[in-house]
């Protein structure tokens, strides 16, 4: 047997040679001076080697260490360099299988049935909570504690609603991953009646009662908002669109000519493209914001950012903190659903302008009126003609069944 000394000595010489240890194992000494552990083993009447690692990273009494534990796998019948073999797969397979990398496979799966937005916001969700405390983890590694001390710093945050739809995902990323053999269970399914309960929290819509006030104050030079922001304040209650495609909005989409807003399908919840008619007072905002903006992409840019929107608090702010309203800018949605509702306009062209999916089964009598634009116009220039008498203080009186 070799001593530390004596293969710390070994030359090299001008041809590769082998120096035995003993029970198989020998050290191959390389020209260059470089000397290697090798096993030399037969397995099912074969006579194969087996690399033990490089001297002096690997000492003679570790290299003794890993042929004893080899000759102990062949007593067994197991190979151990088909086992190597094995075990090197798994890991490769184990690293291109981390939760990060299954999520992001399940998530281009879906994505081309989603609106582009929930797309994002899903995807933006896993990066933001998931990925950095999950994401490394082989996902057949990742066990219900870990799920659960993830949600719970979500939770810490008092944000419950995205602890349940992250869990939710989760289980659905775990699902995939059965079906495509990359785990064998979701334990995210051990989480349903874990999480803390969040009080539903509904967008706050200004009452029909306060329009009045509501629009008064808009136009009220004491109030100190900036003057695009009353402009797209103006505007949301005109159209009543998401917020969000209100701020994005783009000068190319606008037809003003046509007195038509069209809003392309990337940017809509429902993945469809969205017209709004634009009522002569929508027009009228329109005409006093180009001096501001119209030299560029977006109707509403973020101030010193004129590539990037509007950002999503302005609005919000703008009602609660300096008109003193305590609702959001998505709830002019509900009101003027309630409102046109009340002036007996028919809930499903009300429904078709808010940019809902037609629900076939109870509109399916509709479906020959397309997409009842005309109707559309009509309502959309009834609605800010209301809101004119509105906030001028004249009389309005409920059109009951006229719209139909």
């Amino acid at each position: 047997m070799l001593t530390d000394t004596e293969v710390r000595n070994l030359p090299p010489k001008t041809k590769q040679y082998k120096v035995a240890d003993g029970g198989g194992m020998y050290l191959d000494v390389r020209p260059t001076g470089a000397k290697y552990w090798r096993l030399k083993y037969r397995i099912g009447g074969k006579e194969k080697l087996l690399a033990l690692g490089v001297y002096p990273a690997i000492g003679i009494k570790e290299a003794r260490k890993r042929r004893d534990d080899a000759k102990r796998q062949i007593d067994d019948g197991i190979d151990p360099g088909l086992q190597r073999k094995v075990e090197k797969l798994t890991a490769v397979l184990s690293a291109a299988n981390t939760f990060e990398s299954v999520a992001l496979e399940w998530h281009g799966q879906h994505a081309k049935r989603w609106a582009p937005i929930t797309s994002g916001k899903i995807k933006a969700a896993l990066e933001t909570y998931a990925f950095p405390f999950i994401g490394v983890l082989p996902i057949a590694d990742v066990t219900p504690a870990a799920l659960l001390a993830m949600i719970r710093k979500i939770e810490a945050m008092e944000k419950h609603e995205t602890a349940h739809r992250l869990r939710s995902w989760c289980s659905q990323i775990f699902r995939y991953a059965i079906l495509t053999q990359r785990c064998d269970r979701d334990p995210a399914g051990d989480l349903r009646g874990a999480l803390k309960t969040a009080k539903a929290q509904h967008r706050a819509a200004l009452p029909a009662a306060d329009l009045p006030a509501f629009l008064r104050k808009l136009e009220d030079p004491a109030v100190s908002i900036e003057y695009r922001t009353r402009l797209a304040l103006r505007l949301q209650v005109l159209t009543f669109v998401r917020p969000g495609e209100l701020r994005a909005a783009a000068w190319s989409e606008l037809d003003t000519a046509k007195a038509e807003w069209r809003i392309p399908a990337e940017r809509t919840k429902m993945g469809d493209e969205h017209i709004v008619p634009l009522s002569a007072q929508a027009l009228a905002v329109i005409e006093k914001l180009k001096p501001l903006t119209g030299h560029g992409t977006l109707l509403f840019p973020c101030v010193g950012k004129p590539a990037k929107p509007m950002s999503d608090n302005t609005l919000c702010k703008a009602i609660q903190d300096y008109l003193g309203f305590p609702v959001t800018a998505h709830g002019f949605r509900a009101t003027a659903t309630s409102t046109l509702l009340e002036l007996g306009w028919l809930a499903h062209i009300i429904d078709r302008q808010l940019g809902h999916r037609e629900r076939k089964q109870v509109f399916g009598a509709y479906s020959h009126m397309a997409q009842y634009m005309e109707e559309r116009r009509r309502m959309m220039q009834a609605w800010g003609d209301h809101l004119d008498a509105l906030e001028s203080g004249a009389k309005v009186i409920p059109l009951r069944g006229a719209a139909a």
